[in-house]
C-alpha cells in the first residue's frame, strides 16, 4: 500500500489548488482516505475525509469549511483535495492517509485512525 501526495507549491492569496493523492497497492473505494495538514510549528490535524461510500466529512472550523472539498477518481485510483480562496494561514504540509474499513461511512479525524501515509506535499500561500 502506497500513497503519493502531490500538487503543492507556492500560490498567491486568493488562488486555488488541487492536491492529488495517488494510491497504489489498493483500491481507494475500499478505504477511508483522510487529508491532514501540518502548519509550521503545529501538530498534524485532520482536515477532511472521504469514506468508502464517498461521503465527505470536514473536520476544520466552520469558517473555512466551504473552501475545502474532496473528490475521488476511481479510474485513476486517486483522491483530490480542492482548496479555494487560499490564505496565508493555509500554508502547511498536506498529507493523505488511508485505512481499510468495513464501515462504508467511516471517517476518522485522528492520525491514529489511519494505517498508511503519504509523504506530504508543501503548500505555501504568499504574495
Amino acid at each position: 500500500v502506497q500513497l503519493q501526495a502531490s500538487g503543492g507549491g507556492l500560490v498567491q492569496p486568493g488562488g486555488s489548488l488541487r492536491l492529488s493523492c495517488a494510491a497504489s497497492g489498493f483500491t481507494v473505494e475500499d478505504y477511508a482516505i483522510g487529508w491532514f495538514r501540518q502548519a509550521p510549528g503545529k501538530a498534524r490535524e485532520g482536515w477532511l475525509c472521504i469514506s468508502r461510500s464517498g461521503r465527505i466529512t470536514r473536520f476544520m472550523g466552520t469558517s473555512v469549511k466551504g473552501r475545502f472539498s474532496v473528490s475521488r477518481d476511481t479510474a485513476l485510483n486517486t483522491v483530490y483535495l480542492h482548496i479555494d480562496s487560499l490564505v496565508p494561514e493555509d500554508t502547511a504540509v498536506y498529507y493523505c492517509a488511508s485505512r481499510r474499513v468495513g464501515d462504508d461511512h467511516y471517517c476518522g479525524a485522528r492520525t491514529v485512525d489511519y494505517d498508511y501515509w503519504g509523504l506530504g506535499t508543501l503548500v505555501t500561500v504568499s504574495s
